[in-house]
């Protein structure tokens, strides 16, 4: 057979693999041969794409173009890459309909295909949609194809060219073929989880707590972890819900990365646009680690990656598993999540700020100058304060102990800061920031290496004498000593100063050694 009479039975189209956020361009092939009527899927197709032809020679045989006399292979490259979900069902049916003679076009193998089709030939909205545009526009690839149900979350990365379609005839039309179009509706909606609305909270709500209200805004400012130990009712949760309202709005980069999040979990819209509000996850104490890392299986999203580039609060910190709590190391120092599974690995984001809340004994009211109740054992308020280790707290760079509400705090009323005027100086304290790093691969205090901070503000052994006594005698280890560091640069990027000095190192080391 001649080149050109095979290239009229080899039909092409793209498509891209997933692997977590990232993916892999599939090329599809679809040959016609000799041999007994049927379709073959080769390529490491997962039981739903082998699926995939029964539901194209249901659709096909709906539309009028049956192929229940011919035999099919399809070939998924490449052959090493696992292609798993529903998705690819339109990439191989326009590559069928081109090796059938269906489809007139030539560049059909140029254009990444996305959608399930329905028996009656309708497509159907998947998820995964914006990483797997965003994969194909980073190989090179500027036009998509993919369901009707998914356009405004296509329409999200606006340099895509993209074609959203409602049935399958109406993308063979496009394409230079004749199928009549079923009078049927579009397909919009798809069986999404629903996302829960945190419950979120304005600073002015906060009664007293003046040392925490101070730790929140300088979590804030400069991105730290926080640690609030404190008796039930001194309003621990009620500071963590008022984190979000004082960080700035996420910028455009880092409000796709959170929609591509929520692209492959399936909860994303799109029709309000891009959400620059950053996300705040709080899972219950009961959650187990698979749960917050995700990869149960493949494309599965942990709760720590729904908190990329938010927050992560975690009440009753100590009531957690241990597997749980130190889970959280890794991703805490590399903001990301690695997964390792009998099926394979994958990298997803985990940029999140963490927020724990723990009580100061099991019983929770037994606290320096208060607790008289306090029912606990020495050992028992050593065990229990030990559920959180150190390795974890040495992570953490702002440690506070909340005393609990008093009544002349209860009076203050409405004299309390709102978050609008407190995120104003964050807002401030995040531009310096930005103006500092504006050539580095960090971008906030808190994750800025300690020698770039010591050389960059030229630190002398005058300023850094409280950290190097608190190192020499134990207080802190050298990754704790890096921290304060950050704190206290923070500290000065709130005060307006050009950097740390004696005194916001003092403040600093104070806020994170504190507890006993």
């Amino acid at each position: 057979m001649s080149s050109e009479s095979s290239a009229e039975v080899i039909g092409r189209a793209s498509a891209v693999a997933l692997w977590g956020l990232s993916g892999k361009i599939v090329s599809i092939e679809a040959g016609v041969s000799a041999g007994l009527p049927g379709i073959d899927i080769v390529g490491l197709p997962d039981t739903s794409v082998s699926e995939s032809r029964k539901r194209l020679r249901a659709a096909l045989a709906y539309l009028g173009a049956p192929v229940a006399t011919q035999h099919l292979t399809i070939n998924l490259t490449p052959g090493t890459v696992p292609k798993i979900g529903t998705g690819f069902d339109l990439g191989i049916a326009v590559a069928v309909l081109k090796a059938l003679g269906l489809i007139a076009n030539d560049d059909t193998g140029d254009i990444i295909h996305c959608g399930e089709i329905g028996l009656d030939g309708r497509i159907r909205p998947v998820t995964g949609v914006l990483p797997a545009l965003h994969t194909g526009m980073q190989s090179g690839f500027d036009r998509f194809v993919v369901p009707i149900g998914n356009a405004s979350e296509a329409s999200l990365l606006g340099r895509a060219r993209v074609h959203a379609v409602a049935s399958l005839a109406e993308l063979v039309n496009s394409y230079g073929g004749s199928l009549a179009v079923p009078p049927l509706p579009a397909v919009l909606d798809m069986d999404r989880p629903v996302p829960l609305s945190p419950e979120l909270h304005d600073l002015a709500e906060v009664q007293g707590q003046a040392e925490g209200r101070f730790g929140l805004e300088v979590a804030a400012a400069g991105g730290h972890n926080l640690l609030m130990r404190g008796s039930p009712g001194a309003g621990k949760t009620l500071l963590a819900q008022c984190l979000p309202g004082i960080l700035p709005p996420l910028n455009d980069d880092e409000a796709v990365e959170v929609a591509t999040v929520r692209s492959l979990r399936g909860e994303l819209d799109g029709s309000e646009g891009l959400d620059h509000r950053p996300p705040f996850e709080a899972p219950h104490h009961r959650s187990t680690a698979s749960a917050l890392l995700g990869g149960r299986r493949p494309g599965t999203v942990g709760i720590l990656s729904r908190a990329h580039r938010g927050v992560l609060f975690m009440d009753e910190a100590p009531e957690f598993s241990r597997d749980v709590l130190e889970a959280l190391r890794q991703p805490m120092e590399a903001r990301r999540v690695h997964i390792h599974r009998a099926w394979g690995s994958m990298v997803l984001p985990a940029s999140f700020q963490l927020v724990m809340a723990a009580n100061p004994c099991p019983c929770g009211v037994g606290m320096a100058g208060a607790g008289t109740d306090c029912r606990c054992t020495p050992l028992d308020k050593r065990r229990y304060r030990n559920r959180l280790s150190g390795p974890l707290l040495d992570r953490v760079d702002l440690q506070l102990e909340l005393l609990p509400v008093s009544p002349a705090d209860l009076r203050l009323g409405g004299d309390q800061e709102t978050s609008e005027c407190v995120a104003a100086r964050v807002r401030e304290a995040r531009s310096r920031q930005s103006e500092r790093f504006a050539d580095c691969r960090w971008r906030l205090n808190a994750e800025a290496p300690g020698a770039w901070l010591r050389d960059h503000f030229a630190l002398t052994p005058a300023a850094l004498a409280d950290l190097d006594r608190a190192l020499d005698t134990g207080r802190i280890t050298m990754r704790g000593y890096d921290r304060v560091l950050r704190v206290a640069t923070t500290l000065a990027d709130l005060a307006g100063k050009c950097g740390p000095d004696p005194d916001t190192m003092r403040t600093a080391l104070a806020l994170r050694t504190q507890e006993s």
